[in-house]
């Protein structure tokens, strides 16, 4: 799989790019546990070229997280080529392109999956920002605005005539938000298009490794993005990659499962990673703390990170979890913050529940 010149390699695993979810310090580990790709939080296109400084400091990037993209979205033409010219110069491996985010304040204004309303004008700032820019562009969008409007098929021949070099579509409709379930058929049905020749990236309910091989095995998808499954738990990527690298590389025999004569002689993508503990993964959240902290500042970096720590699944089997969620995301200190993820430690140990 391939976008422009970089190379993912079989079932490549994407981070999606996700508003106040995405910051640096997750990124970062979550490209260390086997995202093949990882993205920014969006960016809006008009805040962007009126320099406000936050929205700026969301085009912060590091070395060591690429292939990175930066999402950006607006509903101005002007705007979001001059935003993806701006973009370019942080030096990202991939501008994309949102018409996918369903949220009221985005899609009511008709930027993001309010784009799907109108898609002469999602079509004219394709086709824009792609001369504008000499890197990769790529779009996020979803199969329609309601059930009554499902275009995702056609849409993406037009996209491609744009000019885009992957597409990533998620199985919902704008009206459904995120309720229901997301409809992978109708992605399967684009990838299969003979039509289209540009890699198709499927995302929407990807919660487990099985269901991250699925997609891939059923749908034929390139690539599979994860969304809020990897909320606290940026070695997902590592699970996934390790199931699905696992079961490619079975062969079923009289009903029991045995390892292919080939299976040793193949390098495991992740074979580096012993299994993780608890212990680990608490370690890892302190790691994502001091990263923010260290990237951004103290006041932020705690922002950013306290609410994957409440949604951490790791922290399911405390009793009364409640109580101690709404200390993480009241914590104001870095002290504080690692104390209660300590105090969650030793709750945690087999002989304390």
């Amino acid at each position: 799989m391939k976008i422009g010149n970089i190379e993912f390699g079989q079932n490549p695993l994407f981070l999606a790019p996700m508003e106040d979810v995405t910051d640096i310090g997750f990124r970062m580990l979550c490209k260390r546990f086997g995202a093949a790709m990882v993205y920014t939080e969006f960016v809006s296109a008009e805040a962007l070229v009126r320099s406000i400084k936050s929205t700026v400091s969301k085009l912060t990037i590091s070395e060591d997280e690429r292939p990175v993209g930066i999402q950006i979205y607006g509903r101005d033409l002007d705007a979001m080529v001059e935003a993806a010219k701006i973009v370019e110069e942080a030096r990202p491996d991939v501008i994309d392109l949102n018409f996918g985010c369903p949220v009221k304040k985005v899609a009511g204004k008709g930027a993001g999956a309010g784009m799907l309303r109108n898609i002469p004008l999602m079509l004219e700032i394709t086709r824009e920002v792609v001369k504008a820019v000499k890197i990769p562009v790529t779009v996020k969008t979803r199969l329609g605005w309601d059930c009554n409007n499902i275009i995702i098929t056609e849409l993406a021949e037009q996209l491609q005539d744009c000019g885009i070099q992957a597409l990533t579509i998620h199985g919902r409709t704008r009206s459904q938000m995120y309720t229901g379930e997301a409809d992978w058929t109708l992605i399967g049905e684009v990838k299969n298009n003979p039509r289209i020749h540009i890699p198709i990236i499927g995302n929407g309910d990807i919660k487990t490794p099985e269901q991250a091989r699925e997609a891939f095995n059923r749908y034929g998808v390139d690539a599979v993005m994860v969304g809020r499954a990897t909320f606290g738990c940026p070695w997902i990527f590592k699970e996934m990659k390790e199931y699905i690298f696992r079961m490619e590389n079975t062969c079923i025999k009289d009903g029991a499962e045995q390892q292919s004569s080939s299976l040793s002689s193949l390098p495991s993508p992740l074979s580096t990673f012993s299994p993780l503990t608890l212990d680990d993964k608490i370690y890892i959240l302190e790691e994502q703390l001091r990263i923010n902290v260290e990237r951004i500042d103290e006041y932020r970096g705690i922002l950013h990170t306290r609410r994957h720590l409440a949604s951490s699944p790791i922290f399911k089997g405390i009793p009364d979890f409640r109580q101690t969620r709404i200390a993480m995301l009241r914590a104001e200190t870095v002290a504080d913050l690692t104390a209660i993820l300590e105090e969650c430690r030793v709750r945690l140990k087999p002989d304390k529940q």
